[in-house]
């Protein structure tokens, strides 16, 4: 069994606690928040407590919290309290270190525009600017603000309602979508580690939508304590709805794992061996079906 160290979050002091937190939850989106100020000054920041709400109606919330050290609050909470305005736009590889810069402490009144080099596109239903460099841009209306303390790192929910999307065109695919291999999208975590969404760090999670899995208490147990199969392969296996049956499963043994069974017929713990580092090989290609009837064949017929 894991050992754990167990704190009580009133025992830690805020910094320790803020970083715990970070260091665990993530990777976290990054709103790249644009804002102005009453007179019409713009400011950029960029957030790591984001994500999507609801689409329906479509809700952003990010929240620019206080200073650890300080605890006076950003410049974009400021503006969205006079200004109920904000485009978040989203942070992709390419302009990564750019997002960076535009979040140090400079002065209010600052232009981060100018500062860290982006390109204001005007806006068509908000008065903030689009970040030209971003991939993807929300305008949006500021419907509340929620301010969760009056102390240092204390957050300040920023709730938004998209209200105009903007989508580069050679990031969609041929359903219109945005193609998850093309927006290269970047995220933090702790410290000063960030990650990036590209195809060495994506891999696909068939979600279960309408019908349920059998779960792990329908695994044959021989399956369930495999010494080869991972805990994942199990998760895998039991989400399919039903297993495959016997006219399948042999069918299957005769065509494709003919040679197991030949080769170790007289080596029954071996051939329960090989048939799991196969399954395991399927299963990591995402060949579900296959990888059961591989484990199905050793106790069938």
């Amino acid at each position: 069994m894991n050992e754990f160290v167990t704190y009580s979050t009133k025992d830690l002091e805020i910094p320790q606690l803020h970083r715990h937190l970070l260091g665990a939850i993530g990777p976290r989106p990054i709103a790249f928040a644009s804002t102005i100020d009453e007179q019409g000054v713009p400011n950029l920041a960029p957030f790591s407590f984001f994500n999507v709400f609801s689409a329906n109606p479509p809700i952003l919330i990010f929240s620019p919290a206080r200073s650890g050290k300080t605890a006076e609050a950003k410049d974009t909470y400021y503006n969205v309290k006079k200004v109920a305005e904000v485009v978040v736009n989203v942070v992709n590889y390419d302009i990564v270190h750019k997002v960076n810069l535009a979040s140090c402490p400079y002065p209010a009144g600052i232009n981060e525009f100018v500062k860290a080099g982006f390109t204001p596109l005007p806006s068509e239903t908000v008065r903030p600017f689009r970040v030209a460099e971003s991939p993807v841009q929300f305008e949006c209306k500021v419907i509340e603000v929620k301010e969760l303390g009056a102390g240092g790192a204390a957050g300040n929910l920023i709730i938004c309602e998209v209200t105009m999307m903007h989508i580069r065109k050679d990031l969609l695919d041929e359903n219109g979508l945005i193609d998850q291999f093309k927006i290269d999208l970047v995220s933090r975590m702790g410290g000063p580690w960030y990650c990036r969404s590209d195809k060495n760090s994506m891999f696909k999670v068939v979600r279960p939508m309408v019908a349920c899995g059998i779960g792990f208490d329908n695994l044959p147990e021989d399956i369930l304590n495999s010494k080869i199969l991972t805990a994942n392969n199990l998760g895998q296996l039991a989400l399919v709805e039903q297993l495959p049956d016997e006219t399948s499963v042999n069918e299957y043994k005769l065509l494709e794992l003919s040679e197991f069974f030949l080769s170790l017929e007289q080596n029954p713990s071996e051939l329960e061996q090989a048939l799991h580092r196969h399954a395991k090989e399927l299963l990591d290609a995402d060949k579900i079906e296959e990888a059961w009837m591989t484990l199905l064949s050793f106790n069938n017929g």
